[in-house]
């Protein structure tokens, strides 16, 4: 399968499952494909027929959207270089979770989140360790007594009680043992923070030396700009009551601009953020809701509420996003 067809095909589950899906992000360098909403939920998702193509820059981009979006980053890819991905699986790279087209379907469409993820030395699964204990104790089951069933230590079992995930084998002769489901879903779309790698919110990337006057207004009137690298935007900006965030982009009003200013209108839709275009020198207003903003403007702006005001009127020409 092409890589346009499977972008094709999970941007057609998304909207089958309920998500308003953003336009394609057609252009690089880029750091995810679609943005995605279903009422609270948010999502940007990279979408990779091998999935050894996403490299940790990627990753530390998309997670640090996520954090300024509201959103969880996510792969939805079809393989590895050695194996096709286990459906029911939740796979990880560089912090984000990575799902199979069927994965995904069977939790966006179905409702049935994985059971399963993976990690160094295999297939794991999250243990209900309250479940467990109870229906230990139901049996009047020692710990010594579960530990010999299963072949570990009792200090093994010990640790499952206090909430350590297991592998599938153990899962399953849990089970099997005590005749009831023991298991939790991987919660994804809070980004399995309670299975994925240890890893802190990655530094954002240096300003282009361009962009350090457009960064500089935006902090003198009072915003919190965080630099990106592989977005089709420049910077995320929030005000300083964290009430609203802005998608900037800044360059010359070329064709490819245009299209960038697109493509942020449309990610601006879905993740409800205002988008303004900077430009040494503008021919229009605004770009299908983005708006278009000299930057002879910009430097004259005093306040947070004057670039506001100036971004919802021309957005607004044009029916841009509310």
């Amino acid at each position: 399968m092409s890589r346009s067809a499977l972008v094709g095909n999970v941007t057609a589950m998304l909207e089958d499952a309920g998500f308003v899906v953003s336009e394609r992000c057609a252009i690089r360098p880029k750091s995810f494909d679609v943005a995605a909403r279903r009422g609270e939920e948010v999502l940007l998702v990279k979408i990779l027929g091998n999935i050894d193509a996403f490299d940790g820059h990627t990753g530390a981009e998309m997670r640090r959207l996520g954090t300024y979006l509201g959103a969880t980053p996510m792969v939805i890819g079809l393989r590895t270089r050695d194996e096709e991905l286990k459906p029911g699986v939740t796979y990880f790279r560089h912090g984000v979770p990575v799902l199979s087209p069927d994965t995904a379907m069977d939790l966006f469409v179905e409702e049935v989140p994985p059971l399963i993820y993976a990690a160094p030395g295999g297939l794991y699964v999250n243990i209900d360790s309250d479940v467990l204990a109870d229906a230990r104790e139901e049996r009047d089951w020692s710990l010594g007594r579960l530990a010999n069933e299963l072949g570990v230590s009792r200090r093994t079992v010990s640790k499952y009680e206090d909430g350590m995930d297991a592998s599938v084998e153990v899962a399953s002769q849990l089970e099997e043992l005590f005749d009831e489901p023991l298991t939790a879903p991987v919660d994804v779309l809070d980004g399995a923070e309670e299975v994925r790698e240890d890893e802190p919110t990655p530094e954002d990337p240096e300003v282009d030396p361009e962009d350090e006057p457009i960064v500089a207004v935006l902090t003198r009137v009072g915003f919190d700009v965080h630099p990106t690298d592989r977005a089709p935007f420049k910077t995320v900006s929030e005000n300083e009551r964290r009430e609203e965030e802005m998608l900037t982009g800044h360059s010359e009003l070329t064709k490819t601009a245009e299209k960038r200013a697109r493509i942020m209108s449309s990610v601006g839709k879905v993740t409800r953020t205002r988008s303004v275009y900077v430009v040494e020198r503008a021919t229009r207003e605004s770009v299908e809701g983005t708006a278009i903003v000299e930057e002879s403007e910009m430097e004259n702006l005093q306040e947070a509420d004057e670039l506001r005001d100036l971004i919802r009127e021309r957005a607004d020409l044009e029916g841009g996003s509310a």
